[in-house]
């Protein structure tokens, strides 16, 4: 009788051990969410980079908590880069609202003038003729903006296919720089040509690569002031294309944004650049296996793009 009366007095101490261990437990997990409400109640009223913090330690909630940091913390990167891109995309309508308006609002005051009265001597007909020649490159400005933008959404959906054959880039590239004699005629000044008697071979799309250098020239009759340099040099198993001029409009600090979509150093947006030319560049070298680096040296521009040779 005794050993009963001692084995239940053991049982019953036993039992309310745990029940005071499961009471603490119990006591611990319901302060810790407690704690957890009234911080995520925090949370949702207010935008914060705050995270959840542990009052106690109660079984796994330190996971959960430690779980949600992480969510939360790739939520809120997640929403810092929607907010960059909503504020680029919203710098890049009133952008391209410039550049479309501008041209159309001096076409249309060019077009009012000519409008007024009809040229009755020779002077009158000279003045007539040159508003038509301005409505006429306003249209064209208005034009090539409107196609840049075609052409950059499309390479940039994957829309576009690239026809990639065998070109001799030398020649295409002479080709192609002689189509901008007169420009540089107007800038009086006469480039430096540089490319190897031996021609130069790589896969490539014939459009795109025209393309290519095309809104590289015209990106350095833009933003270039003189020492025009354009060259095609061989290395081994590679060609790089170089195009570099001396700038007054562009610094160090540019380079990191130099390709990206509607990015102009010109902040006044007064030399024609619509920030698509050198974005299209960098898609359509990607897209045809090639590289594109920019880089400034005591006030010489240049971009340098390598293919691989045949």
């Amino acid at each position: 009788m005794q050993n009963i009366i001692c084995g239940g007095a053991a049982l019953s101490i036993f039992m309310t051990c745990v029940s005071v261990f499961l009471a603490v437990r119990l006591g611990r997990y319901r302060r810790q969410t407690r704690h957890m409400i009234e911080e995520l109640s925090m949370l949702r009223q207010e935008d914060t980079n705050y995270r959840l913090s542990s009052c106690c330690h109660a079984g796994r909630t330190q996971e959960v908590i430690a779980l949600f940091n992480e969510i939360a913390e790739k939520y809120r990167s997640e929403i810092a880069v929607l907010r960059r891109e909503n504020h680029a995309y919203r710098e890049s309508i009133t952008s391209i609202s410039h550049d479309i308006r501008t041209p159309l609002t001096s076409a249309k005051g060019y077009l009012q003038m000519l409008t007024k009265d009809t040229p009755s001597d020779v002077a009158s007909m000279e003045k007539h003729q040159e508003y038509i020649a301005t409505v006429e490159q306003r249209v064209d400005d208005v034009a090539d903006l409107l196609n840049q933008l075609f052409e950059y959404a499309r390479v940039e959906a994957g829309e576009m296919e690239f026809d990639m054959e065998r070109i001799n880039l030398t020649n295409l590239f002479m080709d192609t720089i002689s189509m901008f004699y007169d420009d540089f005629s107007d800038k009086d000044c006469e480039p430096v040509i540089d490319v190897p008697e031996t021609p130069c071979y790589v896969t490539a799309d014939r459009n795109a690569l025209v393309r290519i250098i095309e809104n590289l020239i015209k990106n350095a009759l833009v933003h270039g002031t003189g020492d025009y340099h354009f060259s095609l040099k061989m290395y081994d198993s590679q060609v790089c294309l170089r195009v570099s001029n001396r700038t007054d409009s562009i610094e160090q600090k540019d380079l990191h944004r130099i390709f990206e979509r509607f990015y102009t150093t010109d902040t006044s947006r007064t030399r024609k650049a619509t920030g698509l030319g050198l974005a299209i560049v960098k898609q359509f070298v990607k897209h045809m296996n090639g590289e594109v680096e920019a880089a400034l040296e005591e006030g010489i521009f240049s971009i340098d793009i390598v293919f691989e040779t045949l």
